[in-house]
């Protein structure tokens, strides 16, 4: 299986960038909010899934505290067939990671933040957290 980076070719109004929320959309819609939700299904957006949020699903997943309707590797190939980019991890968005503030200790929503300033896109997330940053959110 070829889960490289893969551009499709569409008119970008905003660029969103998903946490962990995205598992929810095929399996229980319901956990999204209404704006949430609206986001994820317009195919104007661009929609950029992080690697950072696959690697803690599948971490969650080995520890057991997360259960799965498909398997990752499944839920990657339906996010890329609904025209959603797999963000990969840049040197870039690591050295972000210095700029910011110790507000949040988790690596990954650090990283996730990071990501979203750097590509100039919106983080879909419902952590509150987040709101301590200087980060564009959505919910």
């Amino acid at each position: 299986m070829n889960f490289g980076y893969k551009i499709h070719e569409i008119t970008v109004r905003y660029t969103y960038l998903y946490f962990l929320f995205f598992i929810f959309w095929d399996s229980q819609p319901s956990k999204l909010s209404p704006r949430a939700l609206e986001l994820l299904t317009n195919k104007d957006n661009l929609r950029l899934l992080s690697v950072v949020s696959l690697w803690e699903i599948q971490i969650k997943q080995q520890l057991g505290k997360l259960k799965l309707n498909k398997t990752l590797p499944e839920i990657i190939i339906l996010q890329q067939n609904n025209y959603i980019e797999i963000l990969p991890i840049t040197v870039d968005h690591i050295l972000a990671l210095d700029s910011l503030p110790m507000h949040h200790k988790d690596p990954f929503d650090r990283l996730l933040i990071a990501q979203a300033n750097i590509e100039n896109a919106v983080l879909i997330s419902c952590d509150s957290v987040f709101a301590n940053y200087s980060v564009k959110l959505e919910w």
